[in-house]
């Protein structure tokens, strides 16, 4: 009788501490999700203030009691900002498919295919990483200056068409594959190319997405590469247009008009990452998991 006055006072307090933890654990994460969130909260409520409200206030506020929509109005008016839309699209689309044909083919090779020195070749490879972008950004600009391609759509997109590291997140995944489905394939006579799309790249599909869904962000937050190879504001991209609205659209001190052309241009990112976040998820866990 003692043992199950004990065993059951031992379950409560094994009950009790877990929901302690639980509760501690869900705090934390709110929390965390709060401190998160806070940027885009103050970016969206900025976006929202006049432009002689948000002047008048000498500490600023959390809340509006007058929102407006004015500065959604004129982030399009005051420049071109449908057009940096556009290119940006353009960019994203074509830079992204390019670059899933390059590294499917690159991974393919490197999972399954045997040729000399291919794991040197792959080492090689993977010491690309360490070379830092800085080094990358002045030989890719010399290199197409040299090639009259500034200010065009093939000089700012072919430096980005391949990836090490996407090479190598896809290559792993590749070769989760057995080989049997691969020697089975030769045997009916199936050629590379056609194994390749009809049965790696269907069971890589998470990956693949979550290389897509990467890549098109990564394009959309170029800054760097389309403000040295373009000095025409035809193909300035929307992160490009930042700037020019600073410059010469709103002017410096217009801070709530500034917030409104970042949420506009923040907005297809937020709704891709929370259409797709799973995708992601699981893509980057198949990728890093071997076995």
């Amino acid at each position: 009788m003692e043992k199950t006055i004990d065993y059951i006072k031992i379950e409560k307090t094994d009950k009790i501490r877990k929901r302690t933890v639980k509760t501690i654990t869900y705090i934390f994460l709110v929390f965390w999700a709060l401190l998160v969130l806070f940027p885009f909260y103050w970016m969206i409520l900025t976006s929202v203030k006049s432009y002689s409200a948000y002047n008048s206030e000498y500490i600023p506020r959390l809340f509006t009691l007058a929102p407006t929509l004015q500065n959604y109005s004129e982030a399009f008016t005051a420049v071109s900002l449908g057009r940096y839309f556009a290119n940006t699209a353009v960019f994203t689309v074509i830079t992204t498919v390019l670059m899933l044909i390059v590294i499917t083919l690159a991974a393919f090779a490197f999972a399954r295919l045997e040729f000399k020195g291919k794991n040197g070749v792959f080492l090689f490879f993977l010491s690309l990483m360490m070379v830092p972008n800085e080094l990358v950004v002045i030989t890719n600009f010399v290199t197409i200056t040299n090639l009259n391609m500034r200010n065009t759509f093939s000089g700012l997109i072919l430096p980005s068409v391949t990836s090490v590291f996407y090479i190598y997140l896809l290559k792993e995944n590749f070769e989760q594959i057995p080989d049997s489905l691969y020697y089975a394939a030769k045997v009916d006579g199936t050629s590379d190319l056609k194994y390749l799309l009809k049965v790696m790249v269907p069971i890589s599909k998470p990956t693949l997405i979550t290389i897509t869904i990467l890549k098109m962000i990564e394009c959309w937050n170029s800054y760097v590469w389309p403000r040295l190879i373009t000095d025409d504001e035809n193909y300035y991209l929307v992160s490009n247009g930042i700037q020019e609205i600073r410059e010469n659209g709103f002017g410096r001190e217009n801070i709530p008009a500034m917030m409104a052309a970042v949420v506009v241009i923040s907005i297809p990112l937020i709704l891709l990452f929370l259409i797709f976040r799973r995708q992601i998820m699981e893509g980057v866990s198949r990728g890093g998991t071997k076995g």
